[in-house]
């Protein structure tokens, strides 16, 4: 073997394990000793598959005062993901063959974790270019698209699809422009503060897109991944899951618009931190398929200009093991939930064959996690760029404390290593 690890506690097992790799893959899982060339004790931490985040905005090329490939990869690395799916909303859009190629050298150039790239919306003829370059899914931020354009994003996606026998997802924002715009224009001219972000965009918005998309996604049978649901109401309006996958972040399972009172814009997101009552709770993770964070770095600036210019989103991605794993230890949601939502099942979802499971032939992708480990969370100790989070002098209890990218530690104790990570399609 290239490298062993030992010591390893999996979840739900009894046992300690051993596991064997060689060639970046899992070789051997055995619960006696086994040599090789370099052994790494992970001393009955758990050990996991290697994390998968399907949500981030790493804001490169175009806005790189905010996030490079590399500091977002280094910020996956140290938060314990392995693997990461970047959102096409950069400078260039990502929405056209020429510009997905020139993102996809970038990010093979700088990126340190493995790494597949959402594409954005375009007509057909550009859309069937782009699918040979083998995107994650088709992005579609249906509050910047009229009804019209919505349907025709799903006929073509739904075109491409018999066209080439694939089954490309729509990965969907659900909010509703035409509401968002007639609540914008009713608070134009007051006084607003923080918190009337989450009534601009508001509960109703998100379950008519939700319920929206669904509708089409029938229509047309086109596989739809619902990103960040911040309501129950939406989550209550999903039915039938074989054309369906869905997602949450940890701030919207863990915060509700009270948090604009004490953080101001800092908490500006898009769709908002809803009010009590109507936000999701830790406890309907279970029924939710994917933990991703959408980390959406902006600059400090870009975060104070007032109410309604100040940009939405907030970084996630080294908060998001701590925020969960407390969660936890509280007793509040068993391991097992977190675990396959961070890993199995982001990659059953997208269609990774080689990895989200600790098995013989698979990616040697693992996330070690001391549970009991505790702290504060400090934005000094982040690789983001990002230095805001409504989570800051929070207390944790568990972390993530090893990153191992196809055999090769690319974290160790808040240490990120210069790894290669490559593209997964």
């Amino acid at each position: 073997m290239d490298l062993v690890l030992k010591n390893c506690k999996l979840v739900d097992e009894i046992y300690s394990y051993y596991i064997g790799i060689e060639n970046g893959k899992i070789k051997t899982i055995s619960k006696s000793p086994i040599k090789g060339d370099e052994t790494i004790d992970i001393e009955n931490n758990i050990l996991s598959s290697g994390f998968i985040d399907p949500h981030v905005h790493f804001r490169d090329p175009g806005f790189i005062e905010k996030e490079t490939f590399k500091t977002g990869s280094m910020a996956a690395a140290n938060g314990g993901f392995t693997t990461i799916f970047d959102m096409p909303n950069t400078k260039p859009e990502t929405n056209t063959y020429k510009n997905f190629k020139n993102k996809l050298k970038i990010a093979k150039n700088k990126s340190v974790v493995d790494f597949g790239l959402h594409s954005g919306m375009n007509d057909l003829d550009e859309i069937r270019k782009i699918a040979e370059l083998k995107p994650i899914s088709f992005k579609m931020f249906m509050d910047t698209h009229s009804n019209q354009e919505i349907e025709k994003n799903f006929k073509n996606i739904s075109s491409l699809n018999k066209e080439s026998n694939t089954n490309y997802k729509l990965s969907l924002h659900c909010e509703n422009k035409k509401i968002i715009e007639e609540n914008t224009n009713s608070f134009i001219e007051k006084e607003v503060s923080a918190i009337d972000h989450s009534h601009i965009r508001n509960t109703n918005s998100e379950v008519n897109s939700v319920n929206q998309s669904l509708n089409l996604s029938e229509k047309y049978n086109v596989p739809i991944h619902i990103c960040h649901l911040s309501t129950n109401k939406a989550l209550k309006a999903i039915k039938r899951k074989d054309l369906v996958s869905t997602e949450v972040t940890p701030h919207h399972l863990l915060l509700t618009n009270e948090a604009f009172n004490e953080h101001g814009t800092m908490t500006k997101t898009n769709p908002p931190l809803r009010p009590v009552g109507e936000n999701l709770s830790i406890s309907q993770l279970k029924d939710i398929d994917i933990i991703g964070t959408d980390h959406a770095p902006h600059t400090i600036e870009d975060k104070n200009k007032g109410v309604l210019n100040s940009l939405s989103g907030i970084p996630g991605l080294e908060t998001a093991i701590p925020l969960l794993l407390t969660q936890v230890n509280k007793g509040k949601v068993d391991l097992k939930t977190v675990l396959e939502r961070f890993s199995n099942n982001p990659a059953k979802v997208f269609n990774l064959k080689n990895k989200g499971k600790i098995a013989i032939g698979y990616d040697a992708d693992f996330t070690v996690l001391d549970i009991k480990k505790e702290g504060k969370i400090n934005l000094d100790n982040l690789y983001t760029k990002a230095k805001y989070s409504p989570f800051e002098g929070m207390e944790y209890k568990g972390i993530a404390i090893m990153t191992i990218l196809r055999g090769e530690v690319v974290m160790d104790s808040g240490e990120v290593y210069s790894t290669q990570g490559e593209y997964v399609s």
